[in-house]
């Protein structure tokens, strides 16, 4: 009998924790020259969750690429949370997901039993949100890898930036913080089953419920223009992502905005305060807070371990 491999070993940050320096991305995207197509209606210049490009007067398609490392140990359930994190890019620009090519890196003598079992866990997130998988590219590489190119498609009228936040607006937020301090904690053995089955449940549950809400109040007579700002929480953590969307959308006079935000009225997974206490702190956490922190002031009352937390790569 041979001891089951453990998934989160086989790479060595796990996640979106696996991004790139959100310093080092900036700084390179910065050195792009711009495009001139008058069809791409959300290029990467605002570093929004998915591309959109206009198809026709009442048609776009919105295009978005996602793959990482191993969160979990089970093989299936990682190959879950990857395709559940790659749907959620379209979810958050207002687009309905149609077709998917998977993206795929595994050790050239990893056991390929392993790797069936994460293209069916991502194959049945996709068959969930009735998003078809049309084939894919794989490579040999050292760390594990999954994830999908995603296709959607979006009304041109009616597209979800992550850029225009207002001062008045309200931040609705649909899913507990903390799984970077949660995944870190399993590398390291040293997290509760009952922690790791609420990250899993969360990560594995589609966005498509929230995008739908969302869709709802946008269908309500004079209510339209109600929707500034949407975003999907990932690797660059709660503050990160606020930061994009309270910086403005210049081309609609729309100025830069602060948040307030409340640290007591976010919910938390089971077992993330007690992770980042105990220093279970992915390295993706770490470069976020030195990208982002001088746009962040915390009243001294703030506890480390909430601070840890809205820096938390998710």
């Amino acid at each position: 009998m041979t001891e089951p491999v453990k998934l989160t070993s086989m790479a060595k940050a796990a996640g979106c924790a696996a991004k790139l320096a959100p310093g080092t991305l900036d700084a390179v995207l910065r050195q792009l020259p711009q495009q001139t197509d008058a069809n791409v209606l959300v290029g990467f210049e605002t570093n929004d969750d998915a591309g959109v490009l206009l198809l026709n007067e009442n048609s776009a398609l919105v295009q978005t690429v996602d793959f990482f490392t191993p969160i979990v140990d089970d093989a299936r359930t990682f190959g879950e949370i990857a395709a559940t994190n790659a749907l959620s890019d379209v979810y958050a620009m207002g687009g309905r997901p149609i077709s998917a090519l998977t993206i795929v890196g595994f050790p050239e003598k990893g056991d390929p039993g392993l790797l069936a079992q994460i293209m069916h866990g991502g194959l049945a997130k996709m068959i969930e949100a009735n998003c078809t998988v049309l084939g894919g590219h794989s490579i040999r590489n050292d760390d594990v890898l999954f994830g999908y190119a995603v296709t959607g498609l979006i009304d041109p009228k009616k597209v979800w930036k992550n850029v225009g936040a207002r001062t008045g607006d309200f931040l609705i937020f649909t899913k507990a913080l903390g799984t970077g301090v949660i995944s870190t904690a399993i590398k390291k053995e040293k997290c509760s089953a009952d922690s790791i089955a609420a990250a899993v449940r969360s990560m594995t549950t589609l966005n498509r419920a929230a995008a739908e809400a969302l869709h709802e109040i946008e269908s309500q007579p004079d209510r339209g223009d109600a929707i500034h700002a949407v975003t999907d929480v990932t690797g660059f953590g709660l503050l990160g992502h606020a930061r994009e969307m309270a910086l403005g959308n210049p081309q609609k006079g729309i100025p830069p905005a602060s948040f307030l935000i409340d640290h007591l009225a976010f919910n938390y997974l089971p077992g993330a305060l007690e992770a980042a206490k105990n220093g279970y702190l992915p390295g993706g956490l770490k470069n976020n807070r030195d990208f982002i922190g001088d746009c962040v002031e915390f009243a001294p009352a703030v506890a480390q371990e909430f601070r840890d937390l809205l820096f938390d790569p998710q």
